[in-house]
């Protein structure tokens, strides 16, 4: 009887069966939500939205951080009078991402309408490089005439823009910034990278990340031709770079009152791995080169063969067919780039060209300002410590901005950097410091790519990393050197791509070396006794299991020596 009831009885159902049952009984519209949500929380990861942290925040934004030297006078008698830089950046809520906020600088950008008056300036080599000073910044339509005499107030302060890689005067936000400028009353001009702006390649050299020597030659031109007008000079993105390397290069020589790094790139190799981090990275990556070989003018048939076609020229000089197939910066920069500036690796170029190496030989006042979510130019390669080291430089970072674009309001058409710049130049101007005479600072060198012992009399460290000690003649520098008598010696060595008479190779001491050597040792031993005594009580406790273990043996193996030779004896 009880078998006939379990035969009668229904089969018991599987787990399986019932979560599939229960799983076909759910709506299907509740699975369209859950893969909304799925995919909304994807795209607020991906894109790195910051609503809600704002939202939280009640929409005040995030402060700005400062970085400076305690005993700055940049910052404590400009930087401190500058309010914008001491308030809250706050996003346009539309555009609360860092990828949409580039994106949309790049391609919309809400940008002014600005008239331009182009002078072409001629380089020692042949290059043509295109200054666009701006004309009137209420003018509607923007009008670009060639050779056209400026004439600007010889005693109104001029500022210099610099703009990034493959951009020019007509990018957006480089008319947010002349547009600012101009209408507060500065004399504005934008100065062009070698085949942009609408100019031909007329020469077999190119501007690079590194390149300073347009900036230079322009600079000086300008200050030649208005000798009374104080100079400031505004450097974005690669135009950061290059603008950070020349202040470092020309140390106190350099004829401006103040300058504007924003978003600087700092060390192109750690960006270039940056760069090929993340899948959104990659994709910048890859609109970078698409950018870069539309300079080169791959496989644009739109344009006029005889004033813009660079191929005729790149295709001589670098590697054209790679330059074709180029998919990220990089793969450009190793065809192109980097056989045009003569480097061996594209990390030789990227590592010579890092503006982070001519931070500490920086002397005039400098405002760099860089975004912590910066999808480009990551925060990893900012010097925070050399730029805490030097005096003349204060840098300014917040949390959110991207690349560039810094939009604030909810239109969009106001840029948080524009205005934090135009205030600091506005304050300086009226500062004593950018009348001042520069000092370079202490922690300077002429060489960046040695170590701060190079600075010593004591010993010298060469490029290939041979140590060796030398003389007072050291002290001399790349200046001294370069004024030194040619006649004491032949031998000559490069510095930076500049001949300079070379030092006595043979190693050797002065005598009156010897007691600051003793002096400075003798220092160090005091300020580290303790830290030598600890490391000394470490070195004990570690090794003791393994002395004593030998130690040990040692002992019993002689003690049983002696005994065996006693017992022979007897």
């Amino acid at each position: 009887m009880e078998s006939l009831n379990s035969a009668d009885a229904p089969a018991a159902m599987s787990p399986y069966e019932a979560l599939l049952g229960a799983a076909i009984s759910v709506p299907i519209s509740h699975y369209v939500c859950g893969f909304l949500l799925i995919i909304i929380v994807y795209l607020y990861r991906f894109l790195e939205i910051h609503v809600l942290q704002d939202l939280l925040s009640g929409f005040r934004g995030q402060p700005v951080t400062l970085t400076f030297n305690p005993s700055s006078e940049v910052y404590h008698d400009v930087i401190s009078k500058c309010s914008i830089l001491h308030g809250r950046y706050l996003s346009t809520p539309w555009l609360c991402s860092p990828h949409l906020q580039t994106l949309f600088i790049h391609y919309l950008g809400n940008p002014p309408l600005v008239n331009y008056r182009r002078q072409l300036f001629i380089t020692s080599d042949g290059g043509t490089v295109a200054l666009d000073w701006v004309k009137n910044p209420e003018v509607k339509k923007p009008v670009f005439q060639e050779n056209d005499e400026v004439r600007q107030d010889n005693k109104n302060p001029i500022i210099i823009i610099i703009p990034g890689l493959t951009s020019d005067s007509d990018s957006a936000y480089v008319k947010h910034l002349a547009f600012k400028m101009a209408k507060h009353g500065w004399n504005v001009v934008v100065t062009n990278h070698r085949g942009l702006g609408g100019v031909s390649i007329t020469s077999d050299c190119f501007y690079s990340a590194g390149w300073t020597e347009d900036v230079r030659k322009i600079i000086d031109h300008i200050h030649c031709k208005f000798p009374e007008a104080p100079l400031f000079v505004v450097g974005t993105s690669i135009g950061a770079n290059i603008l950070i390397k020349y202040l470092g290069e020309d140390g106190v020589s350099v004829p401006i009152s103040g300058a504007a790094a924003i978003c600087s790139p700092w060390d192109p190799l750690i960006c270039d791995r940056f760069m090929n981090r993340r899948l959104v990275q990659r994709f910048y990556n890859k609109a970078l080169a698409i950018g870069l070989k539309d300079y080169a003018n791959v496989d644009r048939l739109d344009l006029d063969m005889e004033f813009y076609r660079h191929e005729a020229v790149l295709s001589r000089l670098s590697n054209w067919e790679g330059v074709k197939k180029s998919r990220s910066v990089r793969d450009f920069d190793d065809c192109a780039t980097r056989v045009l500036g003569n480097f061996e690796t594209v990390d030789t170029y990227y590592r010579r060209c890092a503006s982070a190496n001519f931070v500490g030989s920086v002397a005039v006042p400098l405002l760099c300002i860089n975004s912590l979510d910066d999808p480009v130019c990551t925060s990893e390669a900012i010097p925070w410590d050399e730029c805490r080291l030097n005096s003349n430089i204060v840098l300014a970072t917040t949390q959110h901005g991207g690349h560039l674009p810094y939009f604030e309001g909810l239109a969009a058409k106001s840029v948080w950097w524009v205005r934090a710049v135009e205030e600091f130049f506005s304050v300086l101007q009226s500062s004593p410091l950018s009348h001042r005479k520069k000092e370079m600072p202490d922690s300077s060198s002429n060489n960046p790519f040695q170590s701060s012992i190079d600075h010593a009399p004591y010993v010298h460290i060469l490029e290939d990393g041979i140590v060796t000690a030398v003389g007072n003649e050291v002290d001399l520098g790349v200046q001294g050197l370069e004024n030194a008598d040619q006649n004491k010696t032949q031998d000559m060595f490069s510095i930076e791509g500049k001949q300079t008479p070379g030092l006595d190779q043979t190693p050797h001491l002065d005598v009156e070396h010897v007691g600051p050597v003793k002096k400075s040792l003798n220092q160090i031993s005091r300020q580290n006794r303790k830290s030598l005594w600890l490391l000394g009580y470490i070195a004990i406790i570690t090794t003791w299991p393994l002395v004593g273990s030998a130690l040990k043996i040692f002992f019993k193996k002689k003690f049983q020596n002696r005994l065996s030779l006693s017992s022979f004896r007897r």
